[in-house]
């Protein structure tokens, strides 16, 4: 069983700053890719940025020069500055990990991201 415990979510006037946190745990052999997805009202979900084992980075090209991923072993982070309105939406930890000896994906229960004036 995995377990993820999201944190930093909240409201924030554009151009401001947030940072959002992802703690996983449990019986994790090897995480393969960790994750932040979001989705707006009325919208899909979409990914945001990842970092993959190797340590390869990819962020949707709205974010870009905006946002930043990191890991920290089984912890992970997402700095987001110069934040627009368009960013706000529920945001979701994902992780790929394997799990006695099969790759399963993971998904946190979602933290509320505002970008209001």
């Amino acid at each position: 069983q995995v377990q993820l415990v999201e944190s930093g979510g909240g409201l924030v006037q554009p151009g401001g700053s947030l940072r959002l946190s992802c703690a996983a745990s449990g019986s994790i052999s090897r995480i393969n890719v960790m994750g932040w997805y979001r989705q707006a009202p009325g919208k899909e979900r979409e990914l945001a940025a990842s970092i993959i084992s190797g340590g390869t980075l990819n962020y949707a090209d709205s974010v870009k020069g905006r946002f930043t991923i990191s890991r920290d072993n089984a912890k992970m982070y997402l700095q987001m500055d110069s934040l627009k309105v368009e960013d706000t939406a529920v945001y979701y930890c994902y992780v790929d990990a394997t799990v006695e000896y099969a790759s399963h994906d993971y998904w946190g229960q979602g933290t509320q991201v505002t970008v209001s004036s």
